[in-house]
């Protein structure tokens, strides 16, 4: 199977490397915007906006062919620092969004952002099914276990028994939601884990996860030091799975539910046929209109 997005990257990047030039035009800072990112000091969502841009420089994307789609959240922010078409849209809803741009625009290459909050307790159920559809888009879910921008409340992957949230001061006593194993069962044909910590290892991430031909879910663990200052432990905690990852659910599973939540790297990828819409009808926009009128 092929994805003709990063086969006209490749094609770029060998042509110019023939004619002795960069292997890329533009570079990463290329596709930032002008907008300074308002997030606290020493999160973890700078390492995930540096990291994604240098994936979109590595794979050469012309940046009016890269659309970010996002819902609410500091995470969701993304699409405001990002040169290019994006589209902030509404508390959980940014995959449903995505999907019918993808519907309609299946040449762009499509990115999603959130949080664990935006994307698996609002948006849960377009999780669930955006794993099973398989479109081809990239979802890069900022995990830090907490509503930041609402003052920090527990998330769906909250520990049980995290109890410095007023409205939940003796922990949820709720189980934690499991992402990875989740986007499994559902379907998903890629599944990887990262951290804003080990940049490098996370744009290796997200180009795999760029390339890949389906919908690709990436996990980042990406601290909160206002709310969750433990997490900076993390940077001594997480550790990577050996490669390469598992192409059989049965092997994944045993690989994902034997984890601690802190191993990095693909957990698993394998080649799913893609969705996209057929027989749509072509319509110019006053048919359409016309459609609505009362």
């Amino acid at each position: 199977m092929t994805n003709p997005r990063t086969n006209w990257a490749r094609t770029n990047r060998a042509s110019t490397e023939r004619a002795g030039h960069p292997s890329t035009t533009l570079g990463a800072k290329d596709y930032k915007s002008e907008i300074k990112p308002v997030w606290c000091p020493g999160c973890g969502h700078f390492g995930v906006l540096a990291a994604l841009t240098k994936a979109f420089a590595y794979l050469g994307l012309p940046k009016d062919e890269v659309v970010t789609v996002s819902g609410i959240g500091c995470s969701s922010r993304i699409p405001a620092y990002i040169d290019g078409y994006g589209f902030h849209g509404v508390h959980g809803r940014a995959l449903a969004l995505a999907a019918g741009l993808k519907a309609a625009r299946p040449d762009l290459t499509l990115v999603v952002t959130g949080g664990d909050g935006d994307g698996f307790s609002i948006g849960g159920n377009h999780f669930l099914h955006a794993c099973r559809r398989n479109m081809d888009m990239t979802y890069i879910v900022m995990d830090n276990e907490v509503y930041g921008m609402t003052k920090g409340q527990a998330s769906p992957t909250t520990q049980p028994d995290w109890s410095h949230s007023k409205l939940t001061p003796r922990g949820t006593g709720v189980p934690r939601f499991h992402p990875a194993a989740i986007a499994l069962a559902a379907g998903a044909s890629f599944i990887a884990r990262g951290f804003a910590g080990s940049p490098n290892e996370l744009v290796r991430l997200l180009v795999q996860a760029l390339e890949h031909p389906g919908f690709a879910l990436v996990q980042v663990l990406s601290p909160c030091q206002t709310f969750r200052p433990e997490q900076k432990a993390w940077k001594q905690a997480v550790h990577t799975i050996a490669e390469p990852a598992p192409a059989d659910p049965s092997e994944a599973a045993r690989l994902i539910q034997g984890d601690d939540g802190l191993a990095l790297g693909v957990l698993y990828a394998q080649r799913a046929p893609v969705y996209q819409p057929r027989n749509q009808v072509e319509a110019e926009l006053a048919d359409i209109e016309a459609e609505f009128l009362l």
